[in-house]
């Protein structure tokens, strides 16, 4: 991945709206490098799959621009961008066997018979499938259908392929498996690959950088461990990842740290949105950065708990817990030798250390999901 000059996909302040009323993207500014893969990421009704097909031309915007190479492609149609797409319904010719079906975009490009069998070879190879050019799509799994959708997607050798919730009709097993197949596949040509998903879990495991959308705008673009880790705004902090959040209002800032009364307790946190002293915010917490403390005097932040109930869930155990009035508190903790010590309706002493604790915009209960 070129980690430096000018980005190969640029949205430049694109908005589109369908009737003139309802903007589905808002002023969309990204930029997305060559020979990276990045994860457009969002609920329903984002925009992500409108920001996906305005690239791929099957959209125009309404306003803005979008770049390819340091070239506007606004008046290029899909044909002539040279963008390997892959969907979720596979779109494959159910009449045409699965060489016929990775020929098809190759004869289209006028390449003789010869090349178009020797690209045919070596795309079934790059996605484990020789030996299948004779079957037909209907003779296939649906990953293995999957499998020739993205085959064909690579065949002509595009610098850019768009990816549009191509595992949503496949089962779990086989979601995971055709998650790490495609970072292979990346990983070995080195393509630049834009895929949109709404599943948080399937963007951490396949992304090098994540654009999360909200309502038609980008919240935060950034690697999945960034992502998770520094959130910085709540709606990213709770879709991203199980998350406690507490709200409440500031009572003092110094430096970045910042002094929050929450539920009759104080609470130290790091500060990363603006805020004054007197303005409401929201805390985020990661369950696991919350530890259960055998005594006081340890942590910072420390306040007594009550165990509302205890979900065994192999490796760790998942508390639900009643603290600073929320009776919805997360802690996970790994499942060790002692853990039976612990009973619903037993009171705890639980303890988070300030930088992992974020005051973030105040973002009421109900939002963002």
């Amino acid at each position: 991945m070129e980690g430096s000059g000018r980005p190969y996909v640029e949205y430049r302040k694109v908005s589109k709206s369908y009737d003139g009323k309802t903007t589905v993207v808002d002023d969309v500014d990204l930029d997305i490098r060559k020979g990276e893969f990045l994860t457009l990421l969002g609920p329903s009704g984002s925009g992500k799959t409108t920001c996906l097909m305005m690239l791929a031309g099957f959209e125009t915007p309404t306003s803005g621009e979008i770049l390819v190479d340091g070239r506007s492609i606004q008046n290029l149609p899909p044909r002539k961008r040279g963008i390997g797409m892959v969907f979720q319904n596979y779109a494959l010719f159910p009449h045409m066997t699965v060489g016929a079906n990775l020929a098809f975009p190759l004869e289209v490009r006028g390449m003789d018979r010869g090349q178009c069998r020797e690209r045919v070879e070596r795309a079934l190879q790059l996605v484990q499938l020789e030996g299948f050019e004779h079957r037909r799509p209907g003779q296939l799994s649906g990953g293995q259908q999957q499998r020739v959708a993205i085959a064909r997607a690579l065949v002509f050798d595009p610098e850019l392929v768009l990816m549009d919730e191509p595992l949503g009709a496949l089962d779990r097993r086989l979601r995971e498996e055709m998650q790490y197949e495609i970072r292979r596949i990346h990983k070995t040509l080195g393509v630049t690959v834009v895929y949109v998903t709404h599943d948080q879990q399937e963007a951490m495991v396949m992304s090098d950088r994540i654009a999360v959308l909200r309502d038609g705008r980008v919240e935060q673009v950034a690697d999945p461990e960034t992502l998770y880790e520094e959130p910085q705004r709540s709606f990213v902090a709770r879709f991203i990842g199980e998350n406690n959040r507490l709200h409440g209002k500031v009572m003092g800032i110094e430096g970045d740290i910042c002094e929050v009364f929450v539920g009759g307790e104080i609470i130290e946190a790091i500060r990363i949105a603006p805020c004054q002293v007197g303005d409401a915010a929201t805390l985020s917490i990661r369950p696991e950065r919350v530890a259960v403390s055998p005594k006081s005097g340890l942590y910072t932040n420390e306040m007594v708990a009550l165990i509302e109930d205890i979900t065994f869930l192999g490796d760790y155990l998942r508390l639900r817990v009643t603290v600073c009035r929320t009776s919805d508190f997360i802690i996970k903790i790994p499942n060790t030798v002692g853990h039976g010590a612990l009973l619903a309706g037993d009171k705890i002493l639980i303890c988070w250390t300030p930088t992992d604790c974020r005051v973030l915009d105040p973002e009421t209960e109900g939002e963002g999901e």
